[in-house]
């Protein structure tokens, strides 16, 4: 086994309490990304088991502009966010091969004598060449949105613009400008675009405010991705930038600054997390050091040196442990971390109660459900543990999986996994391998889905669908 347990102290009985999952959506409102919870956890008993582009789609709209921003619901409104492209620069052209090289294995060629076929010639040792910022996106104008659509219906109630202009910061090119999911409390949407602003409006579309918080270089030029959470009334924002990272935290009314810490972190895409644990409540954060906060002073509770690569899922947990981890890289192994609660400073070697190696994180944020934690890795496959000691259950590979960036969801001992291509995998709940359905839309999916009643919401890169029963 590649997993370290330090925590055997609580009975079976407790930890069947625990470690069930008792917090689901709330009935008709998906308000933020993963849910009103930030668990991706619902009890539903209406919502369909089986779905097609011809099968229980109840309504679809078209979508213009590109946006990986996942849907949120509250009452009969539906919110997107997406960036429209006015004016971008023509691709690239691709550069030439260069030549091939020599063949290996030659002897170099002897003083006053000119290299020959299968020789090989020294060449000088090069410096590392600095990153040289791509600044082309300055010349292009896209067109930030808010789109608001009918629960029922599907027809747009109200759209407005955000921001028309020159990006502020590039983007991946595989990417979008509007990646981060909004934010509502019932009486106000926030939409957040990174670098490009946070805007307020009320639920009819009214501007009430705007802020700029900053304008820093993101990892190769990327952009960002973290979205904001909303908890008593204060708007959380992770910050984090290759020169000036920080978390934010914006009263909800004014858009006022009440606290801003600075992070010693670079480029993250990981969402924050509020974790109300049987000690208190976090401001829980990812990276390559993973932070917990006091969520009303932003005063620093503890850190763990996470290590992985990829910071992108984020957190899950219970009264008893938070799950935390990032993704693997090339030459780094994924690990998963679980936390106790209640802990002070550097717990970075006394205060993780079990970590994995097994787990095969990836990109989507891991799922916790009655004592188990179910995890899609970078290479298609499921793993599940056991959230109180770590051990592995199962690990399998499913074939034909596209890449997954969406998290999954559970309903009724059912555990559903969206790919790009737009296939949902929905899997028996347990310590058994049982895949029992196979539901596919067109579209490229990389948002997260909205839940609310008997009701889907997807959102693909040209439609957004609404399914149910």
């Amino acid at each position: 086994m590649i997993f370290k347990s330090k925590f055997r102290s609580l009975a079976v009985p407790a930890i069947a309490i625990i470690l069930f999952v008792t917090s689901c959506s709330k009935q008709g409102n998906w308000p933020q990304f993963r849910g009103p919870d930030g668990n991706m956890a619902v009890a539903s008993a209406s919502l369909p088991e089986k779905w097609s582009n011809d099968t229980n789609v109840i309504w679809t709209a078209v979508l213009e502009g590109a946006g990986y921003s996942s849907p949120i619901v509250w009452g009969n409104k539906v919110i997107i966010t997406s960036a429209f492209p006015e004016k971008v620069n023509p691709a690239p052209e691709r550069p030439p091969m260069p030549p091939a090289p020599p063949q290996q294995g030659g002897q170099g060629p002897q003083p006053g004598q000119q290299p020959g076929q299968g020789q090989v010639v020294p060449q000088p040792a090069q410096p590392p060449q600095p990153e040289i910022p791509d600044t082309s996106f300055k010349k292009e104008i896209y067109r930030w949105e808010i789109k608001c659509f009918d629960l029922k219906t599907g027809k747009e109630q109200w759209k407005q613009v955000a921001y028309n202009g020159a990006p502020k910061t590039g983007k991946n090119p595989g990417s979008t400008y509007a990646c981060e999911t909004p934010v509502t409390d019932g009486k106000r949407v926030f939409a957040y675009f990174g670098m490009h602003g946070l805007y307020c409006y009320d639920m009819e579309g009214k501007l009430l405010w705007q802020k700029e918080l900053g304008v820093n270089y993101t990892q190769r030029g990327w952009g960002t991705g973290s979205s904001p959470i909303l908890y008593n009334n204060v708007l959380h924002i992770q910050f984090d930038n290759e020169e000036n990272s920080s978390i934010i935290a914006l009263d909800a009314v004014s858009g006022n600054e009440k606290w801003r810490v600075k992070r010693d972190e670079k480029t993250t895409y990981s969402t924050p997390y509020i974790w109300k644990n049987k000690i208190r409540t976090e401001l829980v954060t990812c990276g390559k050091t993973a932070r917990s906060y006091d969520p009303e002073t932003g005063k620093l509770l503890w850190e763990l040196k996470a290590e992985g690569e990829q910071v992108i899922p984020s957190p899950v947990g219970n009264e008893e442990l938070l799950f935390i981890g990032n993704a693997a890289g090339r030459e780094t192994k994924a690990k998963l971390f679980a936390v106790k609660a209640g802990l002070e400073g550097d717990i970075t070697n006394s205060g993780v109660a079990w970590e994995s190696e097994e787990s095969g994180l990836g990109n989507p944020s891991p799922l916790l459900y009655k004592g188990r934690l179910y995890v899609i890795g970078g290479k298609g496959e499921i793993a599940v543990l056991d959230a109180a000691t770590g051990a592995l259950k199962y690990q399998k590979r499913i074939n034909g999986i596209g890449a997954v960036w969406a998290s999954p969801w559970v309903n009724n001992d059912r555990i559903y996994f969206l790919d790009e291509k737009g296939t949902t995998r929905v899997f028996k709940a347990g310590d058994v391998f049982e895949q029992v359905a196979e539901n596919k839309l067109t579209g490229k999916f990389w948002s997260s889905v909205a839940i609310v009643g008997n009701k889907y919401i997807f959102k693909g890169d040209k439609k957004l669908y609404c399914v149910g029963q």
